[in-house]
Parts: structure tokens; sequence; C-alpha cells
């Protein structure tokens, strides 16, 4: 059974429940919905279709966020390298019967500077900024190729004042609360403002969800710490962080924020073409297997994949080889590659998660189990980075469904308890007869001495015979 934890996305074009359930049987944790080429309606469609398969299966919805794109076009326009385009944020016609680009934002042509370079359709087109004016911006094509509708617009090392969230956004952010949706994944976060943005849209509808930043422009590395501060996770996106960044640098900042995710103790997904020649191949690359495995010797939490599932070829093919590639990466990590884990900073819980991962390493046990109000207990025992299994006892299926992005965690589900003996027996009781326990296993259970919500506050380590024979009495 695999540690990391696989995110699929799935789009509105196949997601019929026995497709849905071949993912899920092959090794998906979390199904991805992407907004931007979705609507409300088929949204409802395809959580409504993940659900008749399972409740336990976590559904993270993308936000587009403050993004940038072509304006719609009947037909692409050919450029040829030299050739001069006018670029504006509003409808216009040359007066020199110049190219013009219309993209989505309204003063693009005012805020980017003199000396910019634009990257259209992820980097496939580069115009350098020759001259500005007052209504555009002339550029230079750098490259041969096409203006294509609606494609991705990035202004490398410049970032424009583009609102936190769009109409768009609010929303699914909306359609997201009203479902009871498990994770908001917010495209292009720059700094803490943009993930308070979306918690304030949560908030309007008191909803639980939890907020996943995605990080895809060096403002968003920049300010990782403050983000962090806020979100609840963050998402690897390197498909735009390659564009924003030089790609001989995304490996570095890779690792950089994986070790500040865990640093944190909080969940961690790396995205982007982890097995992109499957879309249209059977079997992933050599560089892809060591991509993927690259990640989990790194410690992510999760793993995602994009096309690969939604619109690919071979898509449970692509799970399968994830979770493949996951179990023997998991089996042979080497300690001294780790990258620095938790400090404990004064805090009970996080104590008590790093000495039972400490003794489980030690010991011959078999797993560590703990009871979990919220998931804190349980996102802290994945922080510190364990060989054995995490089991979390929740009480809520929304609690159980958080723990979908929490590297080694598997939760289960139990009935609440007054008294924490009962909810230690219930706990073992359970997992014995769910097969994933026997009586004479030697397991940590972390628990707490006040009830549920209290807080963990002891660690007790022995067989499961002898600790639900000790709650019985």
């Amino acid at each position: 059974m695999k540690h990391t934890k696989i995110v699929a996305s799935i789009s509105d074009r196949r997601c019929e429940p026995e497709f849905v359930k071949a993912l899920y049987q092959a090794g998906m944790n979390v199904a991805r919905l992407n907004t931007a080429h979705i609507t409300e309606e088929t949204a409802l469609m395809m959580v409504n279709n993940i659900r008749s398969v399972s409740d336990k299966i976590a559904i993270l919805i993308d936000t587009k966020g403050p993004e940038i794109r072509t304006s719609a076009l009947e037909d692409p326009i050919d450029v040829a390298e030299g050739e001069l385009v006018e670029v504006s944020g509003i409808e216009r016609k040359s007066e020199k019967g110049r190219t013009v680009l219309t993209v989505s934002y309204n003063a693009f042509h005012t805020e980017i500077p003199a000396d910019g370079t634009i990257l259209i359709d992820d980097g496939e087109l580069e115009l350098s900024v020759q001259e500005k004016h007052d209504d555009y911006v002339l550029c230079r094509v750098e490259n041969p190729g096409q203006i294509k509708s609606k494609k991705s617009v990035n202004t490398p090392g410049f970032s424009v004042n583009l609102p936190s969230v769009t109409e768009k956004d609010r929303k699914f952010i909306e359609f997201a609360a009203k479902h009871e949706l498990d994770f908001i994944a917010h495209s292009f976060v720059r700094n803490k403002e943009d993930v308070l943005k979306v918690q304030e849209e949560l908030d309007k509808y008191n909803s639980p969800i939890e907020i996943i930043a995605k990080i895809e422009n060096l403002d968003g590395v920049n300010n990782i710490n403050e983000i962090l501060d806020h979100a609840y996770g963050i998402m690897v996106a390197r498909g735009d962080l390659g564009i924003e960044i030089a790609a001989e640098k995304i490996p570095g900042i890779q690792r950089l924020l994986i070790k500040k995710a865990v640093q944190r103790k909080k969940p961690v997904i790396i995205a982007t073409q982890m097995l992109h020649s499957m879309i249209e191949n059977p079997r992933p690359t050599r560089a892809e297997v060591s991509d993927v495995a690259n990640a989990i010797y790194s410690r992510t939490d999760a793993v995602m994949l994009s096309g690969e599932t939604a619109y690919g070829q071979y898509p449970v093919e692509a799970v399968a080889t994830m979770k493949k590639i996951a179990n023997q990466v998991e089996g042979s990590k080497d300690k001294r590659n780790d990258i620095t884990l938790p400090a404990v900073n004064n805090e009970v819980v996080a104590y008590l998660s790093e000495a039972a991962i400490l003794a489980s390493e030690e010991l011959n046990t078999k797993a560590i189990v703990t009871n979990t109000l919220t998931g804190k207990t349980a996102r802290y025992l994945a922080a510190f980075r364990g060989k054995n299994p995490v089991y979390a006892s929740c009480y809520e299926m929304k609690i159980f469904r958080k723990l979908a992005l929490s590297y080694g965690v598997r939760p289960i589900l139990i009935e609440p308890k007054k008294d924490k003996f009962k909810v230690v027996r219930s706990s073992l009781k359970t997992l014995e007869k769910m097969g994933r326990l026997t009586k004479d296993d030697m397991v940590i259970y972390v628990g707490g001495s006040f009830g549920i919500g209290g807080g963990s506050t002891f660690m007790e380590i022995s067989t499961v015979d002898r600790l639900t024979y000790k709650e019985a009495k």
C-alpha cells in the first residue's frame, strides 16, 4: 500500500462511474476538476458520478485565478520572426495594418514594462516589447508561430495587477461550497492576499473547504512563507512555473517548496507532465519515471496526473504506473537524502508525532494509530514521513477526505465515543475487522486524555490485543 497520494484529473468528456471506479481501484485518492474547461452543470454531473462510486474519494476543484489569455479568435494568426505585432488589453485596429493581439486584461498594455517579454501558449511564441503607446505596446516576434484563441499569456519577471478572484472563480467557489467539495486549488497565487480573497468567498457560505495554493509564478515562490501561513497546502504547478522561471531552476525550486511545506506540516502536490507521454503511449519514458521518483524521494505528499487521465489514451494505466513507482521508491528511500523534517516548536502534538515516528523506526511496529477530530494529529504524523502507515480514526467523512492529501495516512471512519478508552478500542477493533491489523501486531497509539477535540496528549506502544483488552477493562 503506497504512502504517496495520487491526484487524477477528470474531464466532462470522460467521467462515467465505471471510469472513475477504474481510476479509484488503480490508486487514485483525489479527483481533480479543472474549471477552465467545464460549466457548473457539467461539474455537477462529474461530482455526482464520482460520489456514486465512493464518498471516500476527495474532490479538488481548480479555479482560474489571476490569469491572462489571448482573446477569442476564429482562426489562428500566423506570425513570422521579426514581425511587429501590436498587443493591447482593449479591442482595437492597427492604424498601420499590423497584426493586433488582444488579451483578457484591459490594463495589460499600460502595466507591462518597456523592456518586457510576453510568452504565448505555454511559451510556444515569444514577443519582446519594443515601444509603449497609449493604447498598445509594439512587440517584435522572436520566433515564428501562431497566435491561437484563448491561450495563456505569461510575462516572466513581471506581475500585472490582476484581481485575485474572477467572477467565474466566485461562481465555482459557491458551487464547491454548496456541494461540499473538499479542496479548492487556486491558480497563480502570488501572495497571502490571493489566499485570503478565496477564504473570504468561502466564509460567505461558512464552508470548511481547504485552500491549496498553486505555485506557478516567481511571486508565489518568493512569498511562499506567507502563503503557507494561510493555505492548507500547496501545489507545485510546473507548467506555468517553467515558463516564468528558467527550466533548469525548476528542480531546485521544486525541492525547496516541498521542504517548506513539509517543515510547516502542510500537504504538497507535485503536478504537470509527470507521465505526459502516456497521453498517447502505454508506457512512460525513463525520464518520466525518474521525475515521479525524484518527487517522492524529495518527500512530496502527492503527485498529480493531468492530461494523462483527463483525455489520454491510457488513463488507468497511468494511475497504476504512478502507484508502482511510489511503491518501489517508498521501499528504497535512503534517510541520508531526506530533507529537513519539521521542528517541534514547543507543540505537544508535534513532539508526540516525532516520537511516534522515531519509535516506529526503532521498534518492530506494524502501524501508528490515532484518532482525530480535525485531522491535525494525522497531518503532523504525515509530516515526519515514517515508513509505517498511519491509521487515522475520523468521526466525519469530510475529515476522512481531507486526509486524502496527507502522506502515509489511511483514514477510517468510527462512531464518536466520550470515553478515550472506548475510542482506542473502537479504532483497533475496526482495523482488525478490515484486515489491516491482527491482535498480535505491535502498534503505536497516539491519542488524547481529554476526549474528542481535547488534543493529542499521550502515546502508547503495545500489541493490539493488549490495548483492546486494557481498554475493555
